[in-house]
């Protein structure tokens, strides 16, 4: 005996995206990602739906989860309207750099490049008040200032301690100082 899961009744759509929704606040978004596809299996054109998963997947990028640069684009491509193809794909490179900056930052700062490519896109044909796009590029403006500020803080460290271990710190003797010499 098979058991197949029943699909979710189009009226259940709206309960389901706030659910869907609550559990991408909740930070399970495994559990709404799970949602939105029940969701999608109904009505695949489903605006919130789709925005929804971009989201969901996006959040999983910190958290060791193998999401594929390629399963996100196949949800981005079917986004619309351009203003939010370039947002959610803006927010999609900003989470990925995220990511990984945490994770050591190699390559963090082409992805949060691409992000700003993308919010930039964005801003330029942003709907009247919406300011999302800018706020954005704001965000990772300082997260790479952060980043840049941190990197160059790390680097003094590890030369000051690469000076310190090496044999010729050891041998160095302090400068002489110089004794006050009575005016002739």
């Amino acid at each position: 005996m098979t058991l197949e899961l029943k699909p979710l009744h189009k009226d259940a759509i709206p309960a389901a995206l706030e659910k869907a929704e609550r559990y991408r606040l909740l930070n399970e978004p495994g559990a709404a990602e799970s949602i939105y596809l029940d969701i999608l299996a109904v009505d695949p054109s489903n605006v919130d739906a789709v925005e929804g998963i971009v989201l969901a997947m996006s959040d999983r990028f910190g958290k060791d989860y193998a999401i594929g640069d390629a399963r996100v684009a196949e949800y981005i491509t079917r986004i619309t309207d351009d203003y939010a193809r370039a947002y959610f794909s803006g927010i999609v490179y900003e989470r990925r750099g995220k990511a990984t900056l945490a994770k050591g930052g190699v390559g963090a700062y082409e992805l949060f490049r691409q992000a700003m490519d993308c919010f930039e896109k964005a801003e330029a044909m942003r709907p009247a008040g919406n300011d999302d796009a800018i706020r954005s590029i704001k965000l990772i403006t300082s997260k790479i200032a952060d980043a840049c500020i941190e990197g160059a803080h790390l680097k003094t460290q590890r030369e000051e301690a690469e000076f310190q271990a090496s044999p010729a710190a050891s041998d160095k003797k302090p400068a002489a100082r110089m004794e006050s010499v009575p005016a002739s």
